[in-house]
């Protein structure tokens, strides 16, 4: 588990151990920036199947197995059998869903309960349907269910995908939609889900009322005031405080989909030439599809964006490219024969990369390869822009693979028919993504710190201190299930709630530091980067002992340790 997935495993974990399943926490500090719903899935899934980091994966899994499930239902309703298959696969194995589903972040459970959503909403007002009033208890339940999984953008999307889809066919007044849609009862439902958790994290956190439009450091305004109006609206004003994170150029935020959504992206020309009109099922479906993407990319243009921040519409985007694929035009076979001269390409160059680290040395993991750029660490890919050349050469077991993967997809792409070259590309995907998942195996002394927390387990007993952030080290809390002295490591995430009453003594200084370094009791630090040297600076001389490295991290002790 990385350290950024052990945050959300460790919160889920503190959550069962106290029976406090309202107020997040970290270290025994308030968390308060995140929806509950990951976290009592991932609690629950403990409760089944002990704490183990592929128990803490499973919600996220299921959910994703979910989305491509009622994508593939929502697409047959709407086109047909083959049309809905080919949607369902579209998701199932596209790059995005495959890297933002690798970590632990509540995205794809968002997007499943938005994809429900819009799937009840055109259910439901459909004239066709029998069951309208149930369909319409499912479009407000996930509503409710979607502010519990990140807060108010799951009501955002599909309002705004759907009025804008109202107001195109000119239905924004039609009475009857709106009856369909039992709209007094509807909002009972979802104020019935989502409302209690709201109210109970409110007063369990006062103040409970403050608007105050300012965020900066040292202030301290309750649970309402930092989830509604510092996370929601000064993070979508860039005016929220601490800025921990950054923001995606709008030109790459909407260009990426052709990675996001590669390889099946290369029908995206095939899925825009296809009838809009909403004369029937299909045209109904791919106009809302529409809609639903206009709404939310318009939406986080003038916001903070983070890559990741779209996967609500890969689904609607599946939905207009499967039923492309299934009409076998023109325009879908020349995205077929483009995808083979793609992959052809991606064969070739993952020979040349193996041609320039044929010979090369990998001593050591691969951390001693790679080029840190920790200014980039605030987007959720920002480790790639630590490969080099020579970090491709512990790498090549996942590149001969994927290399065989681009030419079967390419040799399917050139000799099969379209329909049948669909399920040659999916093959080159799963593939693909068993190279990457090999790979990341490569990377994950250098993304985790599971070795310095078998070590820790295996030294005398003493108190952890962190030098630094928790989200560094985070895994080492997780598999230790240990909490820590925070050494300068009171910002980003956990430094509203140090401030919030009743929050733990847990953030000491560097004279805090050396008092306690240089006493009789043992005390084990973890460090990386820049602060291994502030560590050797603070540190009496003759009192650093390394118990462990791996992947450029630390851990010392005061003491010596007996191996």
């Amino acid at each position: 588990m990385d350290d950024v997935d052990a945050v959300q495993a460790q919160i889920a974990r503190n959550m069962v151990t106290s029976a406090d399943w309202v107020i997040a926490r970290l270290n025994g500090v308030p968390y308060l920036e995140k929806s509950p719903m990951i976290y009592w899935l991932i609690g629950i899934s403990y409760r089944i199947f002990g704490f183990h980091d592929w128990s803490a994966r499973i919600p996220v899994a299921l959910a994703a197995v979910l989305l491509a499930w009622i994508t593939f239902r929502y697409g047959r309703w709407a086109f047909g059998g083959k049309a809905g298959r080919y949607a369902g696969m579209v998701v199932a194995t596209c790059i995005g869903l495959f890297l933002f589903t690798r970590i632990q972040i509540p995205d794809v459970m968002l997007t499943l309960a938005i994809c429900a959503g819009f799937w009840s909403f055109q259910r439901a007002t459909d004239d066709e349907e029998s069951a309208p009033r149930r369909w319409a208890a499912l479009f407000w339940a996930s509503l409710g269910f979607g502010l519990l999984l990140k807060g108010l953008i799951a009501v955002v999307v599909p309002a705004g995908g759907i009025l804008v889809y109202l107001l195109v066919t000119r239905q924004l007044f039609a009475a009857p939609v709106w009856k369909r849609l039992h709209v007094f009862t509807g909002t009972l439902i979802c104020v019935g889900i989502a409302a209690p958790w709201h109210v109970i994290a409110t007063m369990r956190m006062p103040p409970i009322f403050n608007f105050t439009m300012h965020s900066g450091p040292g202030e301290y305004h309750g649970f309402f005031w930092f989830y509604f109006i510092n996370e929601h609206v000064l993070r979508f004003l860039n005016l929220r405080y601490p800025r921990d994170y950054n923001t995606v150029p709008r030109l790459a935020f909407w260009g990426l989909h052709f990675l996001w959504l590669f390889p099946w992206s290369v029908y995206l020309p095939a899925a825009a030439r296809q009838n809009f009109k909403p004369s029937d099922r299909a045209g109904r479906t791919r106009l809302l599809a529409v809609c639903w993407t206009g709404f939310l990319l318009l939406f986080f243009t003038f916001s903070t964006t983070q890559e990741y921040y779209s996967m609500p519409v890969y689904p609607a985007l599946a939905l207009l490219i499967g039923s492309a694929m299934d009409t076998d035009s023109t325009w879908s076979r020349a995205g077929t024969r483009l995808l083979g001269g793609i992959a052809a390409l991606c064969a070739v160059l993952i020979g040349i990369l193996l041609l320039l680290v044929r010979g090369l040395p990998v001593p050591g993991d691969i951390s001693r390869a790679l080029q840190q750029h920790p200014e980039d660490y605030t987007l959720s890919l920002g480790h790639m822009g630590d490969l080099t050349i020579q970090s491709f050469a512990y790498l090549r077991a996942p590149l001969v693979l994927a290399g065989i993967a681009f030419i079967l997809g390419a040799a399917a792409c050139w000799l099969m028919r379209s329909r049948r070259a669909y399920l040659g590309i999916a093959v080159m995907m799963v593939l693909f993504f068993h190279a990457a998942r090999v790979a990341l195996v490569v990377f994950d002394a250098y993304l985790s710190s599971h070795p310095l927390a078998i070590a820790l387990g295996g030294a005398p007993d003493g108190r952890l201190i962190l030098n630094g952030p928790y989200y560094s080290f985070s895994s080492v809390f997780f598999y230790a299930n240990r909490d820590a002295l925070l050494w300068n490591g009171r910002f980003n995430n956990l430094e509203y709630g140090s401030y919030s009453p009743g929050s733990p003594a847990v953030f000491i200084d560097d004279p805090q530091f050396a008092r306690l370094w240089n006493s009789r009791d043992r005390y084990f630090v973890l460090s990386d980067g820049d602060g291994i040297a502030h560590l050797k600076q603070s540190a009496s001389e003759g009192r650093l002992y390394l118990v462990a490295e791996s992947g450029g991290k630390t851990l010392y002790s005061n003491l010596p340790v007996s191996r």
